[in-house]
């Protein structure tokens, strides 16, 4: 129906079928409408799930537990909440001020951007369930690992002691009515910040997919080039985007026939590791703590990208 409707919004224009034009335009249409949708109604749900736990409330679930199981939560909090990289800082202070494990406020700063409900549903969307669910399992695992290692190399001494200012959130106790009523302005605040990347994300996918020849990208990225994700990783570090920004080029560099685990570890590295993150977290991280954020992340990305190219 959604194809049907396109074409029909098209054929309004006078645009030739089958031209580079034609096919990026349709590509556009039908991409910026579907993701939407997903993004509203999914985004909303979530939001109602996640009224019912307040910063306060899940900080106390965290402390007081081994690094493991308390990454592993933090990991999960993080999946639940879909922030960029940089909006995640604030409540990673606010854990940190808290008293949660360090491990698990550096999984939750890593898993927020990388492995978001945006993100998984948007996956979900462009390529089944069975991509979704792998890069579901490693990002968490990049993250509870990072989280574990930066812990056990003692990276409290590399943390500036500042004082965090916490998010605003309800405190849990709202009827039913006040859920809807904040999880409709929720979802509202985050298509405000991200409906801007949505457009040009699908922007730059529909020009690759109709202008773009297959064979150019297909030969860059070929999973026969052991430097590909490595590159894909250098070049996804000083670009800044979030999972709604990034996941429509996914789709595209895999229709030209890019390896999927080249271009799932350079979405990993665009909201994981991106440069203005790194310009924020410098305020309150020492230059060594920052160096192995960065490193340990970079490898376990890498990794990924390789696990992802052996296994799909």
């Amino acid at each position: 129906m959604l194809e049907r409707f396109t074409d029909f919004l098209l054929e309004l224009t006078g645009l030739q079928t089958g031209t580079a034009l034609f096919v990026s335009a349709e590509f556009f249409i039908a991409d910026v409408i579907k993701i939407f949708l997903l993004l509203i109604t999914i985004i909303f749900v979530i939001s109602v799930v996640r009224s019912y736990l307040p910063p306060d409330r899940i900080r106390k679930i965290l402390s007081g537990k081994n690094s493991l199981v308390s990454s592993l939560m933090a990991a999960g909090v993080g999946v639940f909440t879909p922030f960029c990289s940089c909006s995640a800082i604030p409540l990673f202070l606010g854990f940190l001020e808290a008293g949660v494990p360090v491990s698990a406020t550096f999984s939750f700063l890593i898993a927020s951007p990388m492995v978001n409900e945006v993100a998984l549903i948007m996956l979900l969307s462009m390529f089944g369930w069975k991509i979704a669910l792998v890069y579901l399992g490693l990002g968490i695992t990049i993250a509870v690992s990072s989280g574990l290692i930066l812990e056990k190399i003692g990276a409290e001494k590399w943390i500036l002691k500042i004082a965090a200012k916490e998010l605003a959130h309800k405190d849990g106790k709202m009827s039913f009515e006040e859920r809807l009523v904040y999880a409709k302005k929720y979802t509202k605040s985050i298509l405000n910040n991200v409906w801007i990347y949505i457009i040009i994300g699908v922007g730059i996918g529909a020009a690759i997919h109709g202008y773009v020849p297959v064979d150019y990208l297909a030969d860059i990225a070929s999973k026969d080039h052991w430097y590909a994700v490595p590159a894909a990783v250098l070049l996804g570090v000083p670009l800044y985007s979030n999972a709604a920004g990034i996941v429509p080029l996914i789709s595209v560099l895999t229709e030209k026939g890019v390896a999927i685990g080249t271009v799932l570890a350079f979405m990993m590295a665009v909201t994981g590791l991106s440069f203005p993150e790194f310009m924020i977290l410098k305020k309150v991280l020492k230059w060594q703590l920052l160096a192995l954020f960065i490193l340990v992340i970079a490898i376990g990305i890498i990794a990924a990208g390789y696990i992802f190219n052996a296994i799909i």
